[in-house]
């Protein structure tokens, strides 16, 4: 039994050694950790500007009494009285397409209760996830991705590439498999009880209530893990204690959420994956996306043939970047080199001409820190090895956008490339340049 004198970061460090230790232990007690200490942590960590759900409630407004709202929370929380309201759906411009992108709004102390439930967790679920996996965990994110899949590309064995991507993953995972999933590490039942309320909490749009009988909780804080663990279950452990083992060559499963790809060396391994992979996923409510799934030859080897054959290798996008085969700049080593998706720029570009549609009004200041702010979140991101021209081709894009728009704030030609530059000077704007090293180790 864990002292109540221990923090709860101590407490949920016991549970991850515990995790680590016995990876077929099932955790009987841990709503005890759902206390105003782990709450207040969570109310500390949601952002101050972040849209409020269906009962209007904002962060600043719910921490006016805080203490005295948290007290309440717990006390509902551990009468199993709390019942998690439906998610505010709204829909979003989708970057690069006329199409709109749904976005789900939890109400804040849904917010809460999920942000509690996710710590608990990721304490027991980090030892038990893959190396190879990726994605809304803590310290592994895309770019580690990313890195992994160079160490694997170049090593030398790798000669094809499946490229697969999940069609509609949050929308179509399956309760009852969830439920089942998380019954293998937990058996407290108020955990449990709580997970499948969020589930089922519904979707309130245009003021008329859907059900939710399958899916992830829309815009929830609680998504990410769910999905994980879900592929953990569905995937991740079917590919590396099954599969590879009927392997003739290396295979190696590079995941980030519902966004994977898998190397193999042998052309053989990769078509019979391929094969079983729908079956698979399948059995799970899950299908991949036939236009975003191929099998490519990749690699030194491919680069080979395909020169033979007087053709160009093929390529494949995984984060965002579009990959190619290369060499190193004294041409004696095979390089896989990475530049912004096609998609991606134009999505990206698209989305900064519509903000600035709307914004052209801001204060000039203000327009432009905003503007820089934006252009160093795209280096940090797509300022990666040896992607030096997509980035600077960003750059000279969005100058072009914002001498233009600016132009138009007053009469026509009241802007021109020398006051353009002026302002800059005034009020500067990051100039593109590579962020991450993708050959550093971790």
């Amino acid at each position: 039994m864990l002292s109540n004198s221990e923090s709860v970061e101590t407490k949920l460090q016991r549970i991850a050694e515990k995790a680590r230790k016995e990876p077929d232990c099932q955790f009987t007690s841990l709503f005890h950790l759902m206390d105003i200490e782990l709450l207040r942590g969570c109310f500390e960590g949601l952002r101050k500007d972040a849209a409020s759900g269906i009962d209007r409630v904002t962060k600043e407004e719910y921490g006016k009494d805080l203490e005295a709202n948290l007290s309440r929370l717990v006390e509902r929380l551990h009468r199993m009285s709390y019942i998690p309201q439906p998610v505010l759906r709204v829909y979003i411009p989708k970057p690069g397409s006329t199409k709109q992108r749904p976005l789900g709004i939890p109400v804040l102390e849904d917010k809460l209760v999920q942000s509690g439930l996710v710590r608990i967790l990721e304490a027991i679920y980090e030892g038990d996830f893959i190396e190879d996996s990726y994605g809304f965990r803590p310290g592994r994110g895309c770019h580690d991705a990313l890195r992994t899949l160079s160490m694997e590309v170049e090593g030398g064995s790798v000669h094809i590439i499946v490229e697969a991507d999940i069609k509609g993953f949050f929308d179509n995972v399956q309760h009852d498999w969830m439920m089942e999933f998380l019954g293998h590490r937990i058996a407290d039942k108020r955990v449990l009880r709580y997970v499948k309320r969020f589930l089922i909490a519904g979707i309130l749009e245009d003021g008329v209530f859907r059900a939710t009988e399958e899916g992830s909780p829309q815009g929830g804080n609680i998504s990410p893990i769910l999905s994980n663990i879900y592929l953990h279950y569905a995937l991740d452990l079917w590919f590396t204690r099954l599969f590879v083992k009927s392997c003739e060559g290396r295979a190696r499963l590079i995941r980030y959420c519902d966004d994977f790809v898998v190397c193999f060396q042998r052309k053989n391994d990769a078509v019979r994956f391929r094969a079983e992979l729908d079956g698979r996923l399948g059995k799970f409510g899950l299908e991949v996306a036939p236009e975003k799934t191929q099998i490519l030859e990749f690699g030194p080897l491919a680069e080979l043939k395909a020169k033979a054959r007087g053709e160009k290798p093929q390529t494949f996008d995984f984060l965002g970047l579009t990959h190619f085969c290369s060499r190193t700049r004294n041409g004696r080593r095979f390089r896989m080199k990475r530049k912004t998706s096609r998609k991606k720029f134009k999505a990206k570009l698209f989305a900064f001409k519509e903000w600035l549609k709307k914004s052209r009004t801001l204060p000039t200041p203000e327009l432009m820190k905003t503007a820089a702010a934006k252009l160093r979140g795209h280096f940090a991101y797509y300022g990666v090895t040896d992607n030096s021209q997509g980035i600077a081709r960003f750059d000279h894009e969005i100058r072009k956008l914002l001498f233009k728009w600016l132009n138009r704030r007053g009469k026509r030609g009241c802007m021109s490339w020398e006051k353009f530059a002026k302002l800059l000077g005034k009020y500067p704007l990051p100039k593109p340049r590579i962020m991450v090293n993708l050959f550093a180790t971790r």
